[in-house]
Formats: C-alpha cells, sequence, structure tokens
C-alpha cells in the first residue's frame, strides 16, 4: 500500500534506473528463466529510501489492443442513485490539550493496537495537526526494550514535524528518526502480553502531489495516506522493508482506529468509514482495519446507494458523472459477489474516490481511481474504469481483511484480486469473461514466477506479469485442478482462518492440500520459484 516518492526523488530514480540497465548489459545478464527457477536469498529489508514511487495496478492502455475481441453484446450502462451531498463543515479552533476531557481516549475491549486521533486540517495552509494517543498490546511472546513506527510522510522533505512523544506520560527523550523509520527507545520495557500508550503530537506539511502518487496535494484536492504514525509488526524483529520503484513495501498489523477531525474550511470528506459527530469534531471508526485514508476537496460530487446494511459513496467531479454514478453499480454487484464468494464485507462503508494519478490504489474502506479512467470510460462493463475498481474493490478482502507482507509475498493479494475480477465477470457479466482474459492478461503475453518478492524483477512490467497475471493464470489452473466446488470452499476457509491477521504462500498451499489433497507439485513447478 505504499505509493508515494518524494516528487524531486523521480530524476534520481531514473538515473539510477539507466546505471542498473548499463550495468546489467555490460555483464551479459542471462534473459529470465523459462524451465529453471532462479533462486533468490530472502530479503527483509529495514532502511528507508526516498526514492519509492507508487504502485500502479496495471492496465491496458486506451485503444491498444494486439488479441481479436471476440463479437458481444454490449452490456448496458448501470444505473444508480443519485444524491447531492452537502461538504462538510467546520469551525477551526486549537486543538485542545490531550489532557482535557474532550481528547481523552475510550480504548476499545481489543487485543489489536488501538489508535485515536485528533486532528485539525488546514486546507488553506495545507496542513494537518494531530494529537495521537496508540494502544499497544505485546502480543510478541518476548519483553520489548523498544518499538519501531512506520512515518511515510517523512521521507518528503520539511514534510513530518513530531512535536513530543511519550510513554505512559513520561516524556521519551531516546529516539532515532531516520526517514520512514522511528525508533522508539522505551522508558520502561514492556513485557509479553502487557500494554502500553504512547501519546504524539504532530504537525504534517502536506506536499504537493505528482501524477506518479496518491499522498499530497493538487489544484482541487488533498489525499492524506499512511500519514500518521503506526506501530510495524513484529514477528522474530520489526517488519519494515525498503521500498522500491515498484510494488509496496509497507507490512500492516489489523488495528482499531479512531479519527476525530475538524477543518477550517467548507470541504467533503472521503473517508472509508461514517462520520459522526462528537462535539465540535467529526468522528470516523474502523475497526480491524490496516490503514485509515484520507480524501478532502471541495468539488467533490456525490453519489451513495446501499448493498445490504453497506453504505457505498462515489466521490468524482464535475464532467464525470456517469462513470462516478455506474461506479456505484459495479461496486454493489462486486461487495454482493465478494461476500458471498468469499467473506462478509469488512467494513460499513466503501468510499470511491476519484483523483488524478496514473492508476488506483486501495486503502481500507476507500479505492482512489485515475481520472483517466473516467475520462476514457464508455459507459459498460468492459472498461479499464470497471476493472480496476473492481479490483481495488477486492483488496477490500485481500489486503484488507487478509493481510500478507506485500513486499516479500506480493502475489497473495494481488493476484487474488486479480482473478477476482474473474470471479466479478463471471457473476455478473458471464458473456464478457473471454474478453476480460484477453483484455486484462493475455494482451501483455506475462511470463515470470509468480512468487517473488518486489525486489527481484527487473521493472514493473516484469513484476506485474508476473505477479498479477502469471498469478491469475496459476489460480484459474488451480481453480480446474481442485474443482470449482472446492477452489470455493478453498478460498472462503482462506478469508475466514486468516481473518485480521496474516497470511503465507506456506499458509496458502497448507490449507488447499488440507481441503483436497491433490499434487500441486506440477502447478508449483510451472508458476513458481520455490516449493511450499
Amino acid at each position: 500500500m505504499t505509493r508515494r516518492a518524494a516528487p524531486n526523488a523521480q530524476r534520481v530514480l531514473r538515473i539510477t534506473y539507466y546505471v542498473f540497465l548499463i550495468t546489467l548489459l555490460a555483464s551479459c545478464a542471462s534473459p529470465p528463466p523459462t524451465s529453471t527457477p532462479q533462486h533468490f536469498a530472502p530479503f527483509i529489508l529495514v532502511t528507508q529510501d526516498p526514492n519509492a514511487s507508487s504502485t500502479p495496478t496495471p492496465f491496458q492502455p486506451s485503444g491498444q489492443v494486439d488479441t481479436p475481441i471476440p463479437t458481444f453484446t454490449a452490456s448496458p450502462p448501470p444505473t444508480a442513485t443519485f444524491t447531492s451531498t452537502p461538504p462538510i463543515t467546520a469551525t477551526f479552533a486549537p486543538l485542545p490539550s490531550p489532557t482535557t476531557d474532550s481528547v481523552s481516549p475510550t480504548f476499545p475491549t481489543s487485543s489489536r493496537t488501538n489508535y485515536i486521533l485528533y486532528s485539525t486540517l488546514d486546507i488553506n495552509g495545507k496542513s494537518i495537526t494531530t494529537d495521537q494517543t496508540i494502544r499497544y498490546y505485546n502480543n510478541t511472546g518476548i519483553t520489548l526494550s523498544d518499538i519501531v513506527l512506520s512515518v511515510q510522510p517523512n521521507i518528503y522533505t520539511n514534510a513530518f514535524v513530531l512535536n513530543s512523544i511519550a510513554q505512559d506520560g513520561t516524556p521519551i527523550t531516546s529516539h532515532a528518526f531516520s526517514g520512514q523509520r522511528l525508533t522508539v527507545n522505551l522508558p520502561q520495557p514492556l513485557g509479553a502480553g502487557s500494554a502500553t500508550t504512547l501519546t504524539l503530537n504532530f504537525k504534517l506539511n502536506i506536499p504537493q502531489k505528482s501524477s506518479s502518487d496518491v499522498f499530497g496535494y493538487d489544484f482541487n484536492q488533498i489525499n492524506l495516506v499512511d500519514w500518521y504514525p503506526f506501530i510495524v509488526p513484529h514477528r522474530g524483529g520489526w517488519i519494515l522493508h525498503d521500498p522500491s520503484p515498484w510494488g509496496e513495501h509497507l507490512v500492516y498489523d489489523s488495528s482499531d482506529i479512531e479519527l476525530n477531525i475538524k477543518t477550517n474550511a467548507d470541504v467533503t470528506l472521503a473517508i472509508g468509514a461514517t462520520p459522526e459527530q462528537n462535539g465540535e469534531w467529526t468522528r470516523y471508526r474502523m475497526y480491524g482495519a490496516r490503514t485509515l485514508a484520507i480524501s478532502a476537496s471541495s468539488e467533490f460530487i456525490v453519489s451513495e446507494t446501499t448493498s445490504g446494511n453497506i453504505a457505498i459513496r462515489s466521490y468524482y467531479f464535475n464532467g464525470y458523472q456517469t462513470g462516478g454514478a455506474d461506479m456505484l453499480t459495479y461496486a454493489s454487484q462486486a461487495i454482493n459477489t465478494f461476500s458471498a464468494q468469499f467473506a462478509p464485507y469488512p467494513h460499513q462503508t466503501l468510499a470511491i474516490v476519484q483523483t488524478d494519478m496514473n492508476d488506483g490504489m486501495e486503502y481500507d474502506g476507500l479505492v482512489f481511481l485515475s481520472s483517466d479512467f473516467y475520462k476514457q470510460y464508455n459507459g459498460t462493463a468492459r472498461s479499464n474504469l470497471a476493472t480496476i475498481g473492481v479490483h481495488e474493490i477486492a483488496h477490500q478482502w485481500w489486503f484488507s481483511l487478509v493481510g500478507n507482507d506485500h513486499a516479500l509475498e506480493p502475489w497473495l493479494d494481488e493476484a487474488l484480486s486479480t482473478y477476482s475480477e474473474r470471479i466479478f465477470y463471471e457473476n455478473n457479466y458471464p458473456a464478457n469473461v473471454s474478453w476480460w482474459w484477453q483484455f486484462r492478461v493475455d494482451y501483455f503475453k506475462p511470463k515470470g514466477y509468480v512468487d517473488g518478492s518486489i525486489y527481484q524483477y527487473g521493472s514493473f512490467r516484469s513484476y506485474t506479469d508476473a505477479v498479477y497475471f502469471q498469478g491469475a493464470r496459476f489460480l484459474d489452473e488451480m481453480r480446474e485442478q481442485m474443482g470449482y466446488g472446492n477452489f470455493s470452499k478453498f478460498i472462503k476457509e482462506y478469508a475466514l482462518r486468516y481473518s485480521y491477521g496474516h497470511a503465507t504462500a506456506a499458509d496458502f498451499f497448507a490449507l488447499a492440500r488440507e481441503i483436497v489433497n491433490v499434487n500441486y507439485d506440477p502447478l508449483q513447478k510451472k508458476y513458481f520459484m520455490g516449493s511450499y
């Protein structure tokens, strides 16, 4: 879910990449393996790199098709209920002291990490000031002398200002802050099974957003993603990987998050939770979420509908009403399909947000989609808007509900989300399944092994060809081998067993063998470098 690069770092990234290519050619490197898997040492990276860029969801360029498309009956444009939603208004006032009753946190009953934030968003000043309280439960089984937090905004020059930090009311004076990594040396060690409370006050100077990024502001929108410090998972050590030019490097534990926010301007806030009034604040609460993202604009048009008890809201700009409204129907169909095929939708709401970026990106209860998809939208399900929209919605199951290590085993969420598109089409637009294979997969003529880390591929194209598209082919063959009924049983049990936790490739195949013990070795040999 990491989607960012420091705006001034793109030129350095390109130069570094060209030097890498020249060195590679000079050494007469072999082409990618075709029959014998190439084995790599595992990556457990904990440093930081300001040259990280957003992770595009690969899509077919508009107007470019190199495989014949069968004749078909166009799907009729979906219909949606349109409701004009007034912007959220709030008076701007200084944050109250964290010691006042108005910000005294009440923690949910859970062993998950709890985040409670009181934030004032200064629209005109492009900044947000926050009092943050973190209740952390030490479920590691060992005594901890330090805690590591991810602070992604610190990758940007002068963006993040930490004003104070304390543990259980005692100021912390010993910490190491470098790039994305904040290591806090605890004044009091935290024993296994114990809990502690960290309190922070910070200011975020929101940087200008680039077209390859989600985070930041542009002429009509502010996007805040991975914007507050969060405690990274601990499994034999703190897990905070290096960024990569492609792929997502952050790993999240499931957590309970409460955001209380106010602004100094009339704006509409898109957040993946239901707003509640909390005095002068507007409160949003998410339970069992990996992260909470915000998009703010005074120009949003909002359409909304429901799917059962799930509120679905589409946020888009003037001139894009057709795509903005139609996304409600695709989203409703996706929620219904995936809730039946995988597990109940894990949140109370879903926000679909148009933004100026090159692709799509998912967060808990909220997905971003490129303005280009809305511009190119042809009014049917045979479009990037529909396919990528459904892909990002599928991540509500394969990222938000079931976690994994996105840097070391990205196929576990990306291949499953890509193949979920196929499941969506077969259940809602069955005449379009052949089209989907050609448009989304075969067009790219994918090759490569599915199970590489984000660091093991030489380009964005080779990464997505292997992880997304070869991954979809693998899952389709696995489904055929298991039988559709067994595959359905398997995927439901996978979603249930690893809900709000983390799954690995070994977990995936162990459960597959548990459901139906057939020989998966030939499939693994065909699509994987390793055996599981």
